[in-house]
């Protein structure tokens, strides 16, 4: 039994501290490896290129200061006058189309992973608001707004006298990057998201995940993700969307497939539950209506 305790709760202190790690942090100076295959593989990416362009810039700039110290003209140095060399031309020609390639290769992969979003065990839409999102969970009757928390909101109010370092939620200050209902997702089972808008154009971003899709009226784009630790990873809208563009924020809470089944089954169960009530009374006034017509017939 003591055993079994320690596996869990080292389990859930290795859970926390990677969703901790998966969300920016303030001073941040580089992108999250996140929380899914996608973004880690961005992450590796990001790196990668990176690096390449940290080794070109030192090759450059190294060549040019020593040609600059080496033949400066304090020294006597006369420039060279040629106008044409064949031999340079096809080497910085070549070698940067190479590097381009190298770089294309392992990004076009990456590319195209991130579109493939067949398989999916779970389709979620999205809809952009000004400035709220809406989830509905396709194939229940799980729909809900989600907007920014009560006590945000309170706080951002002009001359509101409330301290934005005040709202946390576990310790960690979560002003403006809360919200009343987060999305719940599973653990370890393939996403898919469609992602629209209703009236202007948003972007639904958690860097966790490792994508950010723009919302447009009208079109529907496509996204997936599956994440592989448990936790609460926080994102926002990514596209200027009018005045309160900065108090859009996403919420993520990814739960075990057997947590997250039990949620969904009981949310759809009050929705549907809620859903029958409201048609309830439309179904009982249809016979007295009904009847009315038939005595006015009648006479």
């Amino acid at each position: 039994m003591m055993a079994r305790r320690f596996l869990t709760a080292t389990a859930l202190l290795a859970g926390s501290a990677g969703a901790a790690l998966a969300n920016p942090k303030p001073w941040q100076l580089n992108m999250t490896p996140g929380v899914t295959e996608m973004s880690r593989q961005v992450y590796d990416l990001h790196m990668l290129i990176l690096w390449i362009c940290v080794v070109i810039g030192v090759l450059v700039f190294g060549a040019m200061a020593y040609a600059m110290f080496k033949f400066r003209k304090s020294k006597g140095a006369v420039a060279a006058r040629w106008s044409h060399n064949t031999t340079a031309e096809i080497v910085w020609t070549v070698i940067p189309v190479l590097i381009l390639v190298a770089m294309a290769w392992p990004a076009t992969k990456t590319l195209i992973e991130m579109a493939d979003t067949d398989d999916a065990e779970l389709t979620v839409k999205v809809t952009g608001y000004q400035w709220l999102w809406r989830y509905e969970y396709v194939g229940t009757d799980v729909n809900f707004v989600s907007k920014l928390d009560r006590d945000s909101d309170r706080t951002r109010m002009l001359r509101s006298g409330l301290d934005p370092a005040a709202v946390t939620v576990d310790g960690e200050n979560t002003y403006l990057l809360n919200v009343d209902r987060p999305l719940v997702l599973p653990t370890g089972t393939k996403i898919r998201f469609v992602i629209t808008a209703n009236d202007v154009i948003h972007s639904w971003w958690v860097p966790a995940l490792g994508w950010k899709q723009d919302a447009i009226p009208g079109f529907i784009n496509e996204a997936w993700t599956r994440i592989d630790t448990p936790g609460t990873y926080r994102g926002q809208c990514a596209e200027l969307c009018g005045k309160d563009h900065g108090f859009m924020p996403i919420v993520v809470e990814a739960v075990p497939p057997a947590q997250f089944a039990a949620w969904l089954g009981e949310t759809d169960a009050i929705a549907k539950a809620a859903r029958a009530a409201e048609a309830a009374p439309a179904v009982a006034a249809a016979p007295t209506a009904d009847a009315g017509a038939s005595a006015a017939d009648a006479q």
